[in-house]
C-alpha cells in the first residue's frame, strides 16, 4: 500500500457540482501534486476547460488529461487504462490521482478496473465520492416514490416502471465511500435530514455524508479515506451486476451552435423554457456576449440555470456560443436547437 499511488473516483449525476468540487480541490491542495482525469459525455470539453482554467502548482495544466466523447466505464481498457499509465510516468508522480466521470457514468465499471493485476500493483482506490444535487433529489426528479411506485404496479402489474435515471442515480450512491450533499442552500432543514436519511437507506453499508454549497469541502475529508475499494467490490451492489457491459440507449447527447446573444437573462429563460418544455436533463457551454470581453458559462440542470462570467475570450480564440445538451433518446434535436435559439 505504501507504494501505490491513492485515486479518488468522483462520479455523480449530471450538473451536481462534481467540476466545482474538483476546482475546489485544487485550490485548496496545499502541498499534494495532483493529477486528474476528466471525462465527459459530449464532444465540447466544458468541465476539462473550468478545471484547466483553475490549474496550478498543485495540479499543473500538463497533469490534466480529458477524456472526451464517451463514457469512461464503457472505454476502461481504450481509453482510461493508457491514461492513468501515463500520468504514473510523470516526474515527480503525483501523490493523488482524482478521476472525474462523466454524469451518466456507472462507477462499479471503473471500480472494477483497479483489480487489473497491472494497475492494482501500483494503484489503490481510496475512495469513491458521490456528488449528489441535493436540491433536485428534494425536488424527486433522481428519486422514485416507492409508495406511488406500489400504487402503479398494484393498478398495472405487467406495466415496467423502471427509471433508468433513477438506476444511474442509485449505483453511484451504492458505489460511494462518502456522499456530497452539494447545493444544500436550496433546500431547508427537513429536507436535508430527509435526503440523509433516504441516502442511509439506500446504501447497504455505513457512508459518511456530507452537506456542503458550492462543492467546498475540506480536502482532508474528500481524500485519505483509505477505502481500498477495489478490495470491497461485493459490498457496493449495482443494478448492472448481472450485466456484461452497459450502453447509453436512454441518453443522447448532441452540441448547438447559438449566435452571440445581447440579453443574458433572456438567454436563460430562453434555455429554461426549452428544458421544461424537452426532455432535457442537462444543458452546459460557453456563450458570447455582444460587447463583453468574457466569455459567459451557461450551465442547466434541468431548468434550474445560472450563468458566470467565467474568463475573458483569448486573443485569438473562436468566439463560439457552443451548448452541450444531453437528454432523453429519441428528443427531436432540430426542434431543441431551434427552441434554444440555434
Amino acid at each position: 500500500m505504501i507504494d501505490k499511488t491513492p485515486v479518488t473516483i468522483v462520479t455523480g449525476f449530471l450538473g451536481a457540482g462534481k467540476t466545482t468540487l474538483i476546482r475546489h480541490l485544487i485550490a485548496n491542495a496545499g502541498r499534494r501534486r495532483l493529477a486528474l482525469i476528466i471525462n465527459e459525455f459530449g464532444d465540447v470539453g466544458v468541465d476539462g476547460d473550468l478545471v484547466r482554467n483553475c490549474s496550478n502548482t498543485a495540479c499543473p495544466e500538463d497533469a490534466i488529461i480529458e477524456l472526451a466523447n464517451g463514457c469512461i466505464c464503457c472505454t476502461v481498457a481504450d481509453d482510461f487504462a493508457p491514461a492513468i499509465t501515463a500520468l504514473l510516468a510523470r516526474e515527480p508522480k503525483p501523490d493523488h490521482i482524482v478521476v472525474e466521470t462523466s454524469g451518466l457514468a456507472l462507477p462499479k465499471p471503473l471500480i472494477k478496473a483497479f483489480d487489473w493485476p497491472d494497475l492494482r500493483a501500483r494503484l489503490t482506490v481510496d475512495g469513491v465520492v458521490a456528488v449528489v444535487d441535493a436540491a433536485a433529489v428534494a425536488e424527486g426528479r433522481f428519486a422514485d416514490n416507492p409508495e406511488r411506485l406500489a400504487e402503479q404496479r398494484r393498478a398495472d402489474p405487467s406495466l415496467d416502471h423502471d427509471n433508468p435515471l433513477e438506476e444511474v442515480y442509485e449505483d453511484q450512491l451504492m458505489s460511494a465511500d462518502l456522499v456530497v450533499l452539494n447545493k444544500v442552500d436550496l433546500i431547508d432543514k427537513g429536507q436535508l435530514e430527509a435526503l440523509k436519511a433516504q441516502i442511509s437507506a439506500a446504501v447497504p453499508r455505513a457512508v459518511k455524508i456530507a452537506p456542503v454549497r458550492e462543492g467546498a469541502i475540506d480536502p482532508g475529508v474528500l481524500i485519505g479515506l483509505n477505502a481500498a475499494a477495489e478490495d470491497d467490490l461485493n459490498a457496493r451492489p449495482s443494478h448492472h451486476d448481472a450485466e456484461g457491459e452497459h450502453d447509453h440507449d436512454d441518453f443522447d447527447t448532441f452540441v448547438v451552435t447559438i449566435p452571440a446573444v445581447h440579453d443574458p437573462d433572456a438567454l436563460i429563460d430562453r434555455l429554461a423554457d426549452a428544458a421544461r418544455a424537452h426532455e432535457i436533463l442537462r444543458v452546459k457551454g460557453f456563450v458570447e456576449v455582444i460587447g463583453k470581453p468574457m466569455r459567459m458559462l451557461v450551465q442547466g440542470v434541468g431548468s434550474r440555470f445560472r450563468r458566470d462570467f467565467e474568463r475573458p475570450w483569448g486573443a485569438d480564440e473562436p468566439r463560439l456560443s457552443r451548448l452541450v445538451v444531453i437528454a432523453g433518446r429519441g428528443v427531436d434535436r432540430k426542434v431543441v436547437a431551434a427552441a434554444l435559439g440555434g
